[in-house]
């Protein structure tokens, strides 16, 4: 399983780095774990120096920075212009991915689904309750669908990737945006809670009948069955490398404080419709400047040498201009004595 896989990653980048070296701790989303736990893995064994990431979801990792408990906070719900100044924290992006539809239906093999944004809102809401309803048959002329009930499954926890798919669906269905909204954790009318992108793969796995939203690494990994999904310009598109890049390739990351945009229902005819930057926050003071350093240093070494790891997990590694932005920004993460940590 995709839990184990990773575990074992991370285990293996947890181990105690050599004497005097600063131990770098994050916290946040389980949305980018295959990837941090895949770079901490190759920059351990580079450098010897360890990184230990905590695949617990985007609202407790925001949480445990704005604690200082850990170095640094991970999040595919990027924090207000107001939210980083009350916390004094520096805010990028550091990776991009897609969020896929899973299902569990016997006879229906990956990518053979196709699904739009209101049909799946409905699902969500709870007002389209079995396989072979009206509204998904209309989609797929071709697939034999069985009467089964539908068992949407979603996280339980306070998560970015949910964030980024009720923002999704909430654009796509007026009802869904007035009954359920945005946010990392809303209140759900149907279906099964699950905890982390992991736990959402796992249940799926094991239940007949659901669907799921998880990163496309999770689906992958899982050999999940996932659904191909029309996008906003009509076309329906599969998630993968292409289509993440598509939808990300006319982003204004500026518009926004901490580059906090949303890639999500993108016009072009190749952009899946729910592409997601995930971000990682650091403070401006750091309690602890050593970790903090260390921690920037590893970020740099995932921006110039990581593109390749994280394209094997079908993320999207960050424009080189969007990069320098970023690593600009970084001037405001400061040590005691009100030098940048960066440009040590």
């Amino acid at each position: 399983m995709m839990k184990s896989f990773f575990a074992a990653i991370g285990l293996t980048a947890a181990l105690a780095a050599p004497a005097g070296a600063a131990e770098i701790s994050g916290a946040g989303a389980t949305f980018p774990y295959p990837v941090y736990a895949k770079w901490a893995d190759a920059y351990k064994r580079e450098t010897g120096v360890a990184m230990n990431y905590q695949s617990i979801g985007s609202g407790a990792g925001v949480k445990q920075i704005q604690a200082r408990t850990v170095t640094f906070g991970a999040t595919d719900a990027p924090l207000k212009g107001e939210d980083l100044e009350k916390f004094k924290l520096v805010q990028f992006p550091m990776v991009m991915g897609g969020i896929v539809p899973v299902v569990n239906v016997e006879g229906i093999e990956p990518g053979k689904l196709v699904l739009d944004g209101e049909t799946l809102a409905r699902i969500y809401l709870g007002d389209v309750k079995v396989w072979n309803d009206p509204a998904i048959a209309k989609l797929n002329p071709d697939l034999k669908l069985p009467g089964q009930a539908i068992l949407p499954v979603r996280r339980s926890d306070g998560s970015g990737t949910t964030f980024n798919f009720t923002d999704y669906l909430a654009r796509k269905s007026a009802a869904f945006k007035d009954k359920i909204g945005v946010g990392t954790a809303v209140e759900w009318p149907a279906g099964l809670g699950a905890k982390g992108n992991e736990g959402v793969a796992n249940n799926v796995v094991q239940t007949k009948g659901s669907i799921g939203y998880v990163e496309f690494a999770y689906a992958k990994q899982n050999r999940l069955s996932y659904a191909r999904m029309i996008n906003k310009d009509g076309k329906t598109v599969t998630p993968e490398l292409k289509s993440f890049m598509a939808a990300a390739a006319n982003a204004d990351w500026a518009a926004a404080p901490g580059f906090g945009i949303s890639l999500n229902d993108q016009p072009g005819v190749d952009s899946w419709p729910m592409t997601v930057p995930t971000f990682i926050l650091v403070p401006q003071d750091p309690k602890d400047p050593a970790a903090a350093a260390a921690a920037l240093q590893f970020f740099a070494w995932a921006y110039a040498k990581g593109d390749k790891l994280a394209e094997e997990l079908d993320y999207i590694p960050m424009p080189e201009a969007v990069v320098k932005k970023v690593e600009a920004a970084w001037a405001g993460i400061r040590g005691a004595d009100g030098k940048p940590l960066a440009a040590r």
